[in-house]
C-alpha cells in the first residue's frame, strides 16, 4: 500500500498535518492560528499556505472556550423585514466586521415569550453578547428575568439604569420635523402614529408626539384632537405591524373627511408617511402645496416616494458602532457604570415639505 505523504492523511486535517506539511512545530501553528505577533512573515505564509492546500479548519470551539470569548454576537429585533430593522441589520453586521465579530439576527416578532429568552441571555447560543430592541417587554418583566449574558439596549421602549443602552433621541429629532413645517409656513399641524398607552410600540411614539406638541408650543399653536391620529395595536403577524404602509393609507382616508384646514402632517415613521402620500394622491390633494408631510427613519423608499419624502434619518452606522463598543467595554469591565449613548441625526429635506405655492 502505498504510503501517504505528509499532510494527507485521510479524515479532517489536524494541527499536526499542517505542522508537517508546512515543515514546523504544532506550537508554530497553533501560533499562527491565534494571531501571535512575534512569528517571522516567512513562517506565517508558510504556515497559511499549508492550512489553505489541505483545508484544515481550526477547532474553534475550543479555542473560543480557552479564550472566553466566541466572537460572535446576537441582534435581536422585532421584524427582519421591517425597513429599518433591516438597515439597522446591515449597519450591526458591517460595523461588527470591524471589531471581529460576526453577527447572529434573531427576530422576536414582539412576542413575549421570544423577548424573554432574549432577556435571559438564550442560554443555548453561544455569544458574546446581544444587542436588542424590543417591543413587548416592559422594564419590570426584563429586569426579572435577565441573565448573565451581556446586553445592550437599542432604542426607547424603556430606560434601565443597569443596562447599557444606544438611543436616537426621539422627542427632539421629532421636534426638528415639526420646526421644519413650521418654517415652512405650516400652521394646522396634524400627527399621524399617536399609539394608546400601555400597547405595544407605545414608547417611542409617546416620545414623538411629545417632541411634536414641544414644537407646537414654542410657536404658541394647538394640534386640533381630531388631527391627531391614533393607530392600531400592533399586530404580531405582521412584519410590519401598526407603522405600515397600510396603516398610514386607512388612517389618513380617514383623516382627509375631518382635515378642516390641516396643512402639515407629521408622521411617526416612513412607512406611515408613505401610505399618507398614497391617501392625499388618491383624493387629489396635493403635497406639498396643500399638505406638507414629513416622515421618521430615511427608509430607502423615501427617497423615490412621489413626492419624495423629507424625513429624520437616524445615523444607523452609529448606532451600530456605538452599540459594539459598548458591548466590547461591558466585556472587558462587566463591573463599569451602565449609561446610555446618543447617536446622532438629520433632517433630510425632500419635496414633501417643499415651501406651498404663492401663485
Amino acid at each position: 500500500m502505498d504510503e501517504q505523504p505528509p499532510g494527507r492523511r485521510t479524515g479532517a486535517p489536524t494541527i499536526k498535518d499542517v505542522a508537517a506539511l508546512a515543515g514546523v512545530s504544532y506550537r508554530t501553528v497553533s501560533n499562527v492560528v491565534n494571531g501571535h505577533k512575534y512569528i517571522s512573515e516567512a513562517t506565517r505564509t508558510k504556515v497559511e499556505a499549508a492550512i489553505a492546500e489541505i483545508g484544515y479548519r481550526p477547532q474553534l470551539a475550543a479555542r473560543q472556550l480557552r479564550s472566553g470569548r466566541s466572537k460572535l454576537l446576537t441582534l435581536s429585533v422585532p421584524f427582519v423585514s421591517h425597513p429599518y430593522f433591516a438597515q439597522l441589520a446591515h449597519a450591526v453586521v458591517t460595523e461588527a466586521e470591524q471589531f471581529g465579530y460576526d453577527v447572529v439576527i434573531d427576530e422576536t416578532r414582539g412576542l413575549l415569550e421570544r423577548e424573554l429568552r432574549v432577556a435571559a441571555g438564550f442560554r443555548t447560543i453561544l455569544t458574546d453578547g446581544i444587542l436588542f430592541s424590543p417591543l413587548t417587554i416592559d422594564l419590570e418583566r426584563f429586569e426579572a428575568e435577565r441573565g448573565a449574558t451581556p446586553l445592550v439596549l437599542l432604542g426607547e421602549r424603556f430606560r434601565s439604569t443597569r443596562i447599557d443602552s444606544v438611543v436616537v433621541d426621539n422627542v427632539r429629532s421629532s421636534y426638528d420635523a415639526t420646526r421644519c413645517l413650521i418654517e415652512s409656513g405650516r400652521r394646522t399641524l396634524g400627527f399621524l402614529g399617536d399609539v394608546k398607552v400601555g400597547t405595544i410600540g407605545a414608547a417611542p411614539a409617546d416620545l414623538r408626539i411629545r417632541g411634536f406638541q414641544n414644537a407646537l408650543d414654542e410657536e404658541g399653536l394647538t394640534a386640533d384632537p381630531a388631527h391627531i391620529v391614533t393607530v392600531s395595536r400592533w399586530d404580531q403577524s405582521s412584519p410590519d405591524g401598526d407603522y405600515s404602509r397600510e396603516e398610514g393609507y386607512e388612517r389618513t382616508t380617514e383623516l382627509i373627511e375631518r382635515m378642516d384646514g390641516l396643512d402639515g402632517l407629521v408622521c411617526a415613521n416612513d412607512l406611515l408617511a408613505i401610505g399618507a402620500l398614497r391617501a392625499f394622491r388618491e383624493a387629489g390633494i396635493r403635497v406639498p402645496d396643500d399638505v406638507a408631510v414629513v416622515g421618521w427613519d430615511n427608509t430607502a423608499e423615501a427617497a423615490f416616494s412621489a413626492p419624495s419624502l423629507t424625513t429624520i434619518s437616524p445615523d444607523l452606522h452609529e448606532i451600530a458602532r456605538l452599540a459594539i463598543v459598548a458591548m466590547l467595554r461591558r466585556l472587558d469591565e462587566p463591573d463599569a457604570e451602565p449609561r446610555t449613548d446618543h447617536a446622532p441625526y438629520s433632517l433630510v429635506r425632500r419635496e414633501s415639505t417643499r415651501s406651498p405655492r404663492t401663485d
